[in-house]
């Protein structure tokens, strides 16, 4: 397994075809820096967004973009009670008592439905980024000027790439 020293690195992602649709599966090492555990110990939420864009190559033209999904992860802590928690997309909250037990949800996101069977269409070779990413532009105003000029305040797994084909059924 890859670890990040700190910071976000991609270890791996699939699509898989399920009843719902199509799920993505990902997994990141990561490790947060010394300012963003420091901010996140003294109250301040932390924002994550996992990003995923399937497109199909055209030689004529740009490539067709068939499915862009994302998800956000709220990681926070609560100094008076002493437990972190986590929500995705706003709704899903989760406690933990752990730093490490909380970034675990970070490091493994759940399988999630990006797009329905509609979306791609059968036997065709995809492209299939996947990124997560800290969104500073969540942050508290007062701590996102501070946090655009600090590198930090900033840290990605940059856009990974891999190849999807999708069943000929």
């Amino acid at each position: 397994m890859v670890q990040a020293s700190e910071g976000i690195e991609f270890v791996s992602a699939s699509v898989e075809t399920t009843d719902e649709g199509y799920r993505l599966a990902s997994s990141f090492s990561v490790e947060l820096t010394h300012a963003l555990e420091d901010a996140l110990m003294r109250g301040v939420p932390l924002y994550f967004t996992l990003q995923v864009e399937v497109s199909r190559p055209r030689w004529y033209w740009f490539d067709e973009v068939s499915i862009k999904s994302s998800r956000t992860i709220r990681l926070s802590y609560n100094v008076l009670t002493q437990q972190y928690r986590a929500s995705v997309n706003g709704s899903l909250h989760q406690n933990f008592a752990k730093l490490e037990d909380m970034l675990g949800l970070l490091r493994r996101p759940s399988r999630w439905v990006i797009a329905d069977h509609a979306a791609l269409r059968r036997d065709v070779s995809y492209t299939v980024a996947v990124q997560l990413a800290m969104d500073v532009s969540l942050l508290p105003k007062p701590i996102q000027v501070s946090a655009l000029g600090s590198g930090e305040w900033r840290i990605s797994s940059g856009w990974n790439r891999f190849n999807y084909r999708t069943d000929g059924k």
